[in-house]
């Protein structure tokens, strides 16, 4: 097989337990201790505590699941932000990374976004077919930045068009609609059930306040020149998740969009230990990224593998489609797995299929966007058929 199938699990808070995720294929599961505060030490009782929860589910010993990556160990900010505390926050990280270690967990994904995870203005954006998906608007961001959060300098921050269609967009917006802009723009992260609010956020772009990319660049290199000596030394990977959307958003800079931006990345830091989460709907948001060209060059250093697609309606504007439509190119991009896979004799990857429509029954349940089990469960059995039809087909030509 090319992939390890694999599905995210938030724990027991999970409105999707652990038995749909066996009825789904899967056996790997992709969890993270969502429970400790960012920038503490994961204790080896707290992991195996976790691990206890899948044995937990094996009674079926013909399927069992098991812990196969971190998603994920949080990176504290001040790391982020270079401050002089920075070192203390790093030696928490190197530890939780030698616990998981020893528990047999070696696959960490991480990302390296300021303040902010993956962003849409639109979490229940609703499709021709009645399911609802994802969906990130320029216009409705500037909406955001210019009349809600206020930002200074917002307006500099976008094409002058963007700027125009917001300030004439906003002129007539429903309240529904704004309402449905901030909440989206708002949101918990999963395992995180307290929010954004309008002044943490603030804050945290002040925290930011003179922080130039190059110099968030500068401090994800000198994470890596601390972490990944120690993740050679205990064979875990690490691998680093792309900014999404791959483009500043709020003033924020974000350096992991592009494969320019991963080749500086690698070179400071060579070990194959540093390493990639190769999502192909974060770096298939911008339409500059040559996704299969990415696999090939980057192949050695994929660790991790998110799949899902986005269509483009402008170039301002985004929604995610089914795994198997919109931009990404999915058989071609499977296929470029398969080939790579083949030259180098690696072992299967672990993926799990990246968000999933909001449809059927979970259309009536309250279930965290873009992570209810209908929506994944197709996308799961969409790639596995491709996945399988790929190999069939290589193997009889």
């Amino acid at each position: 097989m090319i992939f390890e199938q694999s599905w995210r699990w938030y724990g027991p808070q999970d409105p999707v337990p652990l038995s749909t995720i066996k009825q789904a294929g899967a056996h790997g599961v992709v969890t993270s201790l969502h429970h400790i505060p960012v920038g503490e030490e994961w204790p080896v009782a707290a992991i195996k505590k976790h691990i206890g929860l899948l044995d937990q589910s094996n009674e079926d010993l013909s399927f069992k699941l098991f812990w196969n990556v971190v998603e994920s160990l949080p990176v504290h900010e001040h790391i982020k932000q270079g401050r002089e505390d920075r070192d203390q926050y790093i030696e928490k990280y190197i530890k939780s990374l030698e616990n998981l270690a020893e528990c047999g967990i070696k696959t960490i994904c991480y990302n390296f976004m300021p303040v902010l995870d993956w962003l849409r203005t639109n979490v229940s954006y609703t499709l021709d077919d009645g399911s609802k998906a994802l969906c990130y608007n320029a216009i409705d961001l500037a909406i955001f930045d210019l009349f809600i959060l206020k930002r200074k300098g917002a307006d500099q921050s976008y094409p002058p068009e963007i700027v125009e269609q917001a300030n004439s967009k906003y002129k007539n917006i429903a309240d529904d609609e704004l309402e449905n802009i901030k909440r989206s723009l708002l949101m918990a992260l999963p395992g995180d059930q307290k929010g954004f609010t309008l002044e943490k956020l603030q804050q945290g772009l002040a925290d930011y306040d003179g922080i130039s990319a190059e110099k968030l660049r500068e401090n994800l290199i000198y994470f890596l020149r601390k972490v990944i000596p120690k993740a050679h030394e205990l064979g875990v990977n690490l691998a680093i998740h792309p900014d999404d959307p791959p483009w500043p958003v709020f003033g924020l800079p974000r350096v992991v969009g592009s494969a320019d931006n991963l080749e500086v990345i690698f070179k400071a830091v060579p070990e194959t230990e540093n390493g990639l989460t190769f999502c192909s709907g974060s770096l298939g948001a911008s339409q500059k990224n040559d996704l299969v060209g990415i696999v090939n060059r980057f192949y050695e250093r994929i660790h991790f593998v998110h799949l899902r697609s986005v269509h483009h309606d402008s170039a301002f504007k985004f929604y995610e489609a089914d795994h198997l439509e919109g931009s990404a190119g999915m058989e071609k991009l499977v296929e470029a797995f398969y080939k790579n896979q083949q030259k180098n004799q690696r072992k299967p990857l672990p993926m799990r299929p990246d968000h999933g429509h909001q449809m059927l029954d979970d259309l009536d349940k309250t279930t965290y966007p873009g992570y209810s089990a209908i929506g994944r469960l197709r996308g799961l059995a969409e790639l596995r058929g491709l996945e399988r039809g790929i190999i069939f087909g290589k193997r009889n030509n």
